[in-house]
């Protein structure tokens, strides 16, 4: 199956999720990344606004800065298709681009080095055990993850993983995928 058909089928999928299943899902997820070592041990966590269907990140983000996490979310440059990072204290300091995307807006936000980071989640609408994706179509994560030397982590519901996705020689495998049903160890 193409990529361009498998992104298709998910997101009908996705949009069955009754708005109960998906915040009772969300919160599995959530749970079971906080749990994760690399997520304790992170002082810098880069991470995407979720948008619906995706799994909810905004709750999670505010349990984040309750623990004292640095939260930093990208900022997209569809010129050059690349990412940069910067840290959101607030949900104030975003603002809606293209695409149903919220991002920082630089000026209120401070801008973070990629080594920074120390604990990636990887949006994504599918997935396969090796650790491969589907992204939306950009391609932003897989320069990003390119020469990403820290921990990667998918969260996805249990439908998101897939047999197989087809994959392109750029693109780059993330270590855990997370689900509401199980951790999946990629690499």
């Amino acid at each position: 199956m193409h990529k361009k058909e498998l992104r298709k089928i998910l997101i009908n999928d996705l949009q069955k999720l009754s708005p109960e299943t998906y915040k009772e899902k969300s919160e599995l997820i959530h749970k079971q990344l906080l749990q994760e070592k690399a997520v304790k041990n992170a002082k810098v966590i880069g991470i995407t606004i979720s948008a619906f269907p995706e799994v909810e990140t905004r709750t999670l983000i505010e349990t984040l800065w309750a623990e004292g996490k640095k939260v930093v979310v990208p900022k997209c440059e569809p010129k050059t298709r690349m990412m940069t990072f910067y840290e959101i204290t607030s949900f104030d300091q975003l603002e809606n681009v293209y695409m149903q995307l919220s991002e920082p807006i630089p000026y209120l936000t401070a801008k973070i080095q990629k080594e920074q980071i120390d604990c990636l989640v990887v949006p994504g609408l599918a997935y396969d055990r090796k650790g491969y994706r589907l992204g939306f179509g950009g391609g932003y994560y897989d320069r990003f993850l390119s020469d990403f030397k820290n921990s990667t982590i998918s969260l996805a519901f249990h439908l998101q993983v897939v047999e197989k996705i087809p994959i392109d020689a750029y693109d780059v495998p993330i270590e855990k995928i997370i689900t509401e049903n199980e951790i999946i160890f990629c690499k």
